[in-house]
């Protein structure tokens, strides 16, 4: 077991905790909680195989990716009406605010619901009145990122962008996700494509468990503009070199790692050597209903195993805002806030 690292310094805990962030790797999926999915299963009628929120909550101890993602879909059962999409975005969207986080590019998985007969409306209308929903009531500026499940086929992915077309409006970007080993970037080449000639925005899961070369198809046959995860690609040279010169974001998720096992506990975790090389990463939560925590946990959690300090979590939180898709107003805008932030908190921007 990890030794217990010494609380985060009071002012240095505030200061994580109190500053404006992006996300840009959630899941919204992996934000429904035990007792969100109680409530909807008793609303839709929907049997689940747990006995209690106590007991769903006891089975989320994973092996792997493929072990979390078998009860993910499951839970992912529940969810019928567009109030329901609406119900678990809105959620997700409260804990934002209340982590600080102004600007929320959330990943989505249509077919996860279409397979089992949710038309892609209802899934799209609940999520993006959400999200619309937030921008005035809660000041989160939310953008959604329809996601295609890497485990099925590239068939399947086209269709899926086929349906999502006429909501065009409501999404602003594709990503890859689901079961990584055994599913290369290579085999969605032609869905990355056409989603390139839309104009759509593309980010793609590679280098979690993945080796390295994932993350290059993801750069050369994708064109990723953003790498999710991405803590594998320390394991070779020139990639680093290549994602540091060409500032490719890594949008990396410490406590999912160590959940998956990816490392053995935070103190082992890469972070401070992927910020140490130069390279463009951030903290995220990606599923944190599943693994153990939301966006302010993992802050500071991981600043507490590593020693990370306040001109990390300067960086942390500029790189995020700086590789979001939001318009150059709006992250001109975010940065200024973080910039006041620091300074009300006694803390100096770094230059």
């Amino acid at each position: 077991m990890a030794p217990t690292p010494p609380p985060l310094d009071p002012a240095l805990e505030r200061l994580v905790r109190t500053m404006p962030k992006a996300e840009l790797h959630i899941h919204i999926e992996g934000s429904l909680e035990p007792e969100l999915i109680f409530v909807l299963a008793q609303r839709n009628g929907v049997s689940l195989p747990y006995p209690s929120v106590e007991a769903l909550r006891a089975a989320y101890a994973f092996t792997d990716l493929q072990s979390f993602l078998d009860i993910y879909y499951a839970g992912a059962g529940v969810l019928v009406t567009e109030q329901d999409f609406f119900d678990m975005a809105w959620a997700y969207l409260e804990r934002a605010r209340a982590d600080g986080i102004t600007r929320a590019e959330i990943f989505f998985d249509p077919q996860t619901h279409t397979e089992r007969g949710v038309p892609f409306s209802t899934v799209i209308g609940g999520l993006a009145r959400a999200c619309d929903e937030a921008r005035g009531a809660l000041g989160v500026n939310a953008a959604l990122i329809l996601c295609f499940l890497r485990h099925l086929s590239e068939e399947a992915a086209l269709a899926t962008l086929e349906q999502a077309l006429p909501y065009r409006d409501r999404f602003i970007g594709v990503g890859l996700d689901s079961s990584e080993v055994g599913h290369p970037p290579e085999k969605f080449a032609r869905v990355f494509a056409k989603a390139r000639d839309l104009g759509l925005r593309r980010v793609a899961h590679a280098g979690e468990e993945g080796p390295p070369a994932y993350i290059r198809s993801a750069l050369d046959v994708l064109h990723a503009e953003r790498i999710d995860h991405g803590v594998q690609s320390l394991k070779d040279p020139a990639l680093v070199a290549r994602l540091k010169a060409e500032r490719i974001p890594l949008t990396v998720c410490p406590l999912s790692n160590v959940k998956l096992c990816v490392f053995e506990d935070l103190s082992r975790h890469n972070l401070r050597e992927l910020l140490d090389a130069g390279l463009v990463a951030m903290i995220n939560s990606d599923d944190p209903a599943y693994f153990g925590g939301y966006l302010n946990r993992n802050f500071v959690e991981t600043f507490a195993a590593l020693g990370l300090d306040a001109g990390h979590a300067y960086r942390l939180a500029r790189n995020g805002f700086e590789a979001s898709f939001a318009t150059p107003e709006e992250k001109a805008a975010d940065i200024a806030a973080l910039d006041r932030h620091f300074d009300a908190c006694g803390f100096a921007a770094p230059e």
